[in-house]
């Protein structure tokens, strides 16, 4: 399997010309607001040596509000984490207080899966 990350040119494969350059979309995140927003809080341990991990999945805002709200929770939840690709991970099952802390915070359709 090759692992790299193809362009879509949009079905060119060669141009001849010297001044071609693949145009680029760039896809726009629309932010939500926290009432708007339906979020999983769901337990996870594939791929990580078996140790359990807290996924919060659905988060469409920004990279800069993901990670503020990731360091709300670690310091909340007492335990390490990460937030990349709009989900947040939370070491340990912290599934309950997540819930509750998100219902708190005006996530209303934020659910533990």
């Amino acid at each position: 399997m090759n692992s790299k990350k193809s362009k879509n040119t949009g079905g060119i494969v060669y141009s001849t010309s010297q001044d071609f350059k693949v145009e680029e979309e760039e896809e726009e995140m629309i932010e939500l607001k926290p009432g708007e927003q339906i979020l999983k809080v769901r337990l996870d341990k594939k791929q990580r040596g078996g140790k359990i991990v807290t996924l919060i999945e659905g988060l469409r805002m920004s990279d800069e509000s993901i990670e503020g709200i990731s360091r709300q929770l670690k310091t909340h939840c007492g335990g390490g984490g990460s937030a990349k690709n709009g989900e947040i991970l939370i070491q340990g099952d912290h599934r309950d207080k997540i819930v509750q802390w998100l219902l708190k915070k005006g996530y209303a359709k934020s659910k533990k899966v």
